[in-house]
């Protein structure tokens, strides 16, 4: 049943990708293409963290295979070292035709999910969580989410009104942090909450002023957050975005840091290297 609702929640996807991979453009070669069974071996060729078999999986049960998620569950989020293999297998047609798909699916969703990992090791000291962004790849902020989740870091906003977020573009066209601040208030939307990026430690006295209990401070450097933290009241969240890096990220962890936005989770995640042999 799980298999079935995954792969009808990503049917459209799944289309689209096979499309962009011409599954239809050579019908005499769709159905020439031998049925026989082989076997299938996912070679793992890069230290990494796996992620994505469901959407691996999905991709061949979408041209007609009959693989179970449960068989490969138990590889999910597991690390894997160069040598490392996971055998299954498939019709040799099904196999070729959705080879490049599953792989370009699984690379991506395992890369993003070994770099995050990176930054949550890094981050472990302090209790503080690793948030992504909306930097994702167009047409796969679904896969590289879960593949965050899988790293062990928390999805921040998978659209604009998950929650309002007051950017300096919000002020400039709205001439203050006050009148952007009326504005999403307007909005009178109960659950959803409403973050402001701030620019600078007298932005901040004015977020507090005006009873704002969620922050990004943008761009601070580590002094400056020290000193943003001595000012928090109680029931306030700071959370800290730019540029932070694996090499930086210790001088961010700051008591009073509630969490750390990294966009390039998703939009500088290194390739790693997985390949597909089949063999009759």
């Amino acid at each position: 049943m799980l298999d079935a609702l995954f792969l009808k929640s990503f049917e459209n996807d799944l289309k689209r990708f096979f499309e962009e991979d011409d599954l239809s453009r050579n019908s005499y070669y769709t159905a020439t293409l031998p049925c026989d069974e082989v076997t299938a071996t996912l070679k793992i060729k890069s230290p990494l963290l796996l992620s994505g078999l469901p959407f691996f999986v999905a991709s061949f049960n979408f041209l007609g295979a009959n693989l179970k998620y449960s068989d490969f569950e138990s590889f999910e989020g597991r690390r894997f070292k160069p040598g490392d293999e996971i055998k299954f297998k498939l019709p040799f047609a099904i196999a070729l035709t959705g080879e490049r798909v599953a792989l370009n699916l699984l690379q991506r969703s395992t890369s993003v999910s070994t770099y995050t990992s990176q930054f949550v090791e890094a981050a472990a000291s302090k209790r503080v969580h690793v948030l992504d962004t909306r930097k994702t790849t167009p047409g796969l902020r679904s896969v590289e989410k879960y593949a965050v989740r899988l790293g062990g870091a928390t999805n921040h906003r998978f659209g604009q009104a998950d929650a309002w977020m007051i950017k300096d573009n919000h002020k400039s066209f709205f001439g203050s942090l006050e009148a952007a601040w009326a504005h999403f208030k307007s909005m009178q939307s109960f659950y959803a909450p409403i973050v402001v990026e701030i620019h600078s430690l007298d932005e901040f006295q004015k977020a507090i002023e005006l009873g704002i209990t969620t922050v990004m401070l943008d761009n601070f450097t580590p002094d400056q957050i020290k000193e943003a933290v001595k000012l928090k009241p109680q029931g306030m969240t700071i959370e800290i975005s730019g540029g932070l890096k694996l090499d930086t990220i210790k001088n961010y962890l700051i008591d009073g840091v509630d969490a750390l936005s990294i966009g390039s989770l998703t939009h500088s995640a290194p390739h790693v290297d997985i390949s597909l042999k089949f063999k009759r």
